[in-house]
């Protein structure tokens, strides 16, 4: 008998997309990617993947594909796009497999819902609107009376994400997410106030904490990610705090298994709860998880996924890990140098440059906008940020 399938359920296009097809293969299992469109996935080519074309859109379309593998077997369904991972999900139950529960998976994709469903079980959630013309939002920001964040209810990696510091500003960013001018189209619209404190993540299994990741930000009014560092100088009080505070959300929207990525801003000293995404972190987050903890964090989910024990972490001390993303801005690559001096710099782990002369490229003011990145690994947090700040400043892309 042939070695049992592992179903993806589309992919992210950059992180962890291709880090879960080769965990499924360490397992002993055969990757499926299930797609509209492979031709958006290069490591397809590149690995020698299966593909199965299927309507991911449409559940029981998954449903059938699924069955129709034969009878070598699925040994688990996953998906590394949170656009996807509910599907993927209730397929998963629907076949009798170890899968995260999709009712509340499909809760914390909805923002507006998560919001309202957390301040009734007393979670602290900005003050919110969710609101469906650009007039309610234009009121909402009114009424706030102080700069608001004004986003889809439904999206992912920064999209559609800005701050606007009055009313008009607001109605006419909320017209174009309505409209889909440039950005994803929107239905619901979530205006809520803007918190300025510090911005973290926390990364879950299980509901179990993994660690805090100290999150960076790129320049109002966006909220572009610019980079990472793991684990977060969160000892005491504070990672305390936003422990608890991540755990009562999950026990609130009832993600206790499987992977969650749960993101937090200081309100003064206390935490304030952004979103809950359930999945893994993207920003290749699991990667500096691995770095410092030794812990494969995808392997972890494909191993559950299949009902299977999960991978044994690396026996060696915790280390600290952080990430810069390459944001070279709009315009026509002129040229890249600097990547061999990155590169040689003292605990630099990992380089790399997605872009060459020639190509033409724009800004989304989104997760889309990074280009590459420099990782670092080191025993104190200090020498590891300074390692990757170093790199990425050796790194110029020149644009005409």
């Amino acid at each position: 008998m042939r070695r049992p399938w592992f179903a993806l359920v589309e992919s992210n296009t950059t992180g962890t997309g291709r880090d879960f097809a080769e965990a499924a293969r360490r397992q002993g299992m055969r990757p499926v990617l299930l797609t509209r469109a492979p031709e958006r996935y290069p490591y397809v080519a590149e690995l020698g993947l299966d593909v199965r074309p299927v309507d991911t859109t449409d559940e029981e379309a998954v449903l059938a594909a699924c069955r129709d593998l034969g009878s070598d077997g699925l040994a688990g369904i996953s998906s590394s796009s949170e656009v996807f991972v509910r599907v993927a999900a209730a397929v998963g139950r629907s076949l009798g497999l170890p899968a995260p529960d999709p009712g509340a998976i499909a809760l914390c994709r909805d923002k507006a819902e998560t919001r309202r469903h957390l301040a009734r079980h007393g979670v602290a959630v900005p003050e919110f609107f969710a609101c469906t013309t650009p007039a309610m939002v234009e009121k909402a920001v009114a009424e706030l009376a102080e700069p608001a964040v004004v986003k889809p209810s439904q999206g992912t990696g920064s999209q559609g994400v800005r701050v606007c510091d009055d009313p008009a500003a607001a109605g006419w960013w909320a017209r174009r997410l309505l409209h889909g001018d440039g950005v994803p189209a929107a239905t619901t619209v979530l205006v809520e106030r803007e918190i300025r404190g510090p911005e973290y993540s926390v990364e879950v299994i299980d509901g179990t904490v993994v660690g805090i990741t100290a999150k960076h930000v790129g320049s109002r009014p966006y909220f572009v990610e610019t980079g990472h560092d793991f684990p977060a100088r969160t000892s005491g009080p504070r990672g305390a705090a936003l422990r608890s505070t991540t755990l009562a959300a999950l026990r609130a929207v009832g993600l206790t298994t499987g992977p969650a990525h749960v993101e937090l801003r200081l309100d003064g000293e206390e935490p304030c709860l952004i979103e809950i995404n359930p999945r893994l972190a993207g920003g290749l987050i699991p990667r500096l998880v691995g770095r410092a903890l030794g812990r494969d964090l995808v392997s972890e989910v494909v191993a559950q996924a299949a009902g299977r024990p999960s991978p044994t972490p690396d026996a060696r001390p915790e280390r600290c890990s952080s990430i810069r993303f390459l944001l070279p801005g709009e315009g026509t690559v002129a040229s890249v140098s600097g990547l061999d001096l990155a590169r040689s710099g003292r605990h630099v782990d990992e380089v790399v440059c997605t872009v060459s002369p020639g190509m033409r490229l724009e800004v989304e003011h989104s997760f889309k906008d990074r280009r590459g990145h420099v990782i670092s690994v080191a025993d104190r947090p200090e020498d590891a940020v300074a390692a990757a700040e170093h790199a990425r400043g050796c790194i110029e892309i020149a644009m005409s």
